[in-house]
Parts: structure tokens; C-alpha cells; sequence
């Protein structure tokens, strides 16, 4: 009877590199450690609307308030902030928004918003670029709103909007111009 050895020096290089890489695995996972771990630092949540609306995608749209513990008052106004996507055939644009009940107006700061095939349109801050003016009561973190965006192609959607408070990872956010 011949044995070979080949069989064995198979199996004892697979348990090797077996155990090598149990050995690995937990170096590997503790590469994010230490005081600067990004898992450390504070990440905000979405916390705005999102809807897909006849090919354009609406994403984390949200109006922003006063500092916590205070409200933008009646009369001012509040920047809204969104980003869209235009995910359908055609070329298309933002050519209006609206409030009602809650603002007299909305302004586009730069007109109509152009949204090409395929193409982002990011009117997400850190200065807003659509304005709610006149508003017709105060406005606080924790509420929300109704906002009507008009698209030249895709139509009218309306959608309840949260209202964020200046603080935290919106504290850099520039407030609306006072009207």
C-alpha cells in the first residue's frame, strides 16, 4: 500500500490559511477605532420628505426653523430645502412652489430650477434658495407643513414637509432673509 502525503499537506495549508484569517478578522474590524472613528461622529438622519413624483425624485426636503426652544415668527421667513433628480425621459423644471395656509408666497431665489435627464438639482443649503415669505403663523421644530412643488412637465405634488430646528447639523444653515 502507497500513502500520499499530498493529502495531508492540502488539508494543513487550508486549516493554516483558516486560522490565519480568523486571526485577521478582528484586527480588520477595529481599523475604525480610536477618537477620531467616524462611527463616533454625529451623522444626521434624513429626516426630510422624500416621494417619487412622475419621474422626479424628491429627496429630504424640509423646511428649517429657528434655533430648539424658539420659532420663526409670523409674518417672516423660512428657507425650504430639497433635492431633486430627474429620473424621467424628458428634461424638465421647478417653475413654482407654494404654501397655502401656511406662507403668502414662495420664491425660487434663482427663478425656474432646470432639471435635465438624469441631473440633480441640490437647492439643499447651506443658504436657502426657495423662501417661504409671509408666514401666515410661527413655525417651530417638530411641525410640519404643506408645500406644493410645480414641475413644467410633471405637475403639481403636494407633500407634508417637516419643519428642523437650527441646531445641530443644521446650525450652519443660514436662516430666510428677513422680507
Amino acid at each position: 500500500m502507497i500513502r500520499s502525503r499530498s493529502g495531508k499537506t492540502t488539508r494543513r495549508r487550508l486549516l493554516m490559511g483558516i486560522g490565519a484569517m480568523a486571526l485577521l478578522i478582528p484586527a480588520t474590524a477595529g481599523c475604525e477605532a480610536g477618537l477620531n472613528a467616524p462611527t463616533l461622529q454625529f451623522h444626521q438622519a434624513s429626516n426630510g420628505t422624500h416621494a417619487i413624483f412622475n419621474g422626479i425624485r424628491i429627496i429630504n426636503a424640509f423646511v428649517l426653523a429657528a434655533p430648539a426652544g424658539s420659532s420663526v415668527p409670523k409674518g417672516a421667513s423660512a428657507g425650504l430645502f430639497v433635492g431633486l433628480f430627474n429620473d424621467g425621459t424628458s428634461p424638465d423644471a421647478l417653475i413654482g412652489a407654494s404654501a397655502p395656509g401656511y406662507a403668502a408666497s414662495v420664491k425660487l431665489t434663482s427663478g425656474t430650477v432646470a432639471l435635465p435627464v438624469g441631473s440633480p438639482a441640490n437647492l439643499t443649503g447651506p443658504a436657502p434658495e426657495v423662501i417661504l415669505t409671509g408666514l401666515k403663523r410661527p413655525l417651530s421644530g417638530g411641525q410640519s407643513l404643506t408645500v406644493t412643488l410645480d414641475f413644467k412637465r410633471a405637475g403639481d405634488v403636494t407633500l407634508a414637509v417637516p419643519v428642523e430646528p437650527q441646531s445641530f447639523y443644521y446650525a450652519t444653515y443660514s436662516a430666510a432673509p428677513t422680507p
